[in-house]
């Protein structure tokens, strides 16, 4: 057997999604925590192939499609996987190589014990012993890059007065739509808040932003000098504002923006939009912590050391390859 590999210069590891942003994000975020030259590999998976039998699907055409990188040797020492159809082409994967490999899962898989480790929120109330529960998503969000973010001018910020509320903007879920109602009461809870303690407000609304919602914003602000709000035109301000703002507001379907807000040390308030019961739990977790309050509250929370899950995920995934040759049970 090959000694385990200990110099990340040196590991191999593979991030495996089917290519949706927020699945893409927390896997690389791992990977390249555990080494920066993390490989990425994008694949299209039928939907009569993810409702297979594990222990009977391929790899291959037709069932399962490499959009970008191969799944073919030299396999990883690492393979970590997000989403479930990903989940169970990392199981196909894994047939393929006999290989000591670390096989790693963000999210409940299909499989639990086919995986090494298994990366599950706190509100996704999984457990097993090779299951790791993290409080905040996983990202790739580093000291670093907030460090260098927060170093930089952004010429549409100099000279608006302190403090800074960065408000990142999600939008629709499967569950509930960002409403013209939503917006006009978030930008209510915005001038309550303002009125207490003044400054600006520096707004980036996302992909999912609804135009709606920012034609509200825009049209409540046209005229406060002391308000901007993201045209999408380049540079994205998205780092700028949330190494740089005083204080940060998020809209409650965002787990990733949350989870992100929280690798700052800004106190983060969260703007409810009503939506599924695994939102709510994602949500109501970090205020019992007192990590996050809500926008229409009274009170901040208090300050805090910034929060990122990624470091104990990688210390996690370094236990298993000390190991050499970890095992995991396969599914019949």
């Amino acid at each position: 057997m090959d000694a385990p590999v200990h110099d990340t210069r040196k590991l191999r590891v593979w991030y495996l999604t089917t290519g949706e942003a927020g699945t893409v994000q927390q896997a690389r975020g791992l990977a390249t925590a555990l080494a920066p030259n993390a490989e990425g590999r994008l694949v299209r998976v039928s939907r009569l192939w993810a409702v297979g039998i594990p222990a009977l699907v391929g790899l291959g055409p037709p069932a399962v499609i490499p959009i970008a990188g191969r799944l073919e040797p030299p396999w990883p020492d690492v393979l970590i996987s997000c989403g479930r159809r990903s989940g169970l082409v990392a199981m196909a994967v894994r047939r393929r190589n006999r290989a000591p490999m670390v096989m790693a899962h963000i999210q409940p898989p299909t499989y639990p014990k086919a995986f090494d480790l298994v990366v599950a929120m706190a509100h996704d109330e999984l457990k097993g012993s090779n299951v790791i529960q993290i409080d905040t998503a996983l990202h790739g969000v580093r000291p670093a890059v907030l460090t260098s973010a927060r170093s930089q001018s952004d010429p549409r910020f100099v000279g608006l007065p302190r403090p800074w509320t960065g408000v990142l903007l999600g939008g629709a879920t499967r569950h509930r739509p960002f409403t013209y109602d939503d917006a006009m009461r978030l930008a209510d809870q915005l001038d309550a808040l303002r009125s207490r303690i003044g400054g600006s407000l520096l707004v980036t609304p996302s992909r999912r932003t609804p135009d709606h919602v920012t034609a509200v914003l825009g049209g409540r602000y046209l005229s406060d000098q002391t308000v901007r709000i993201w045209d999408s035109g380049p540079p994205n301000p998205y780092l700028t504002i949330l190494s740089q703002s005083d204080r940060l507001v998020v809209t409650s379907d965002s787990v990733s923006m949350i989870s992100e807000a929280l690798a700052t040390t800004a106190p983060v308030l969260v703007f409810n939009l009503p939506g599924s019961p695994r939102h709510l739990r994602f949500v109501d977790n970090l205020i019992a912590k007192s990590l996050v309050g809500p926008l229409d509250g009274i009170h901040a929370p208090p300050r805090r050391a910034a929060v990122d899950a990624t470091p104990s995920v990688v210390e996690a995934v370094r236990r298993l390859l000390e190991v050499g040759d970890p095992k995991a049970d396969w599914p019949a």
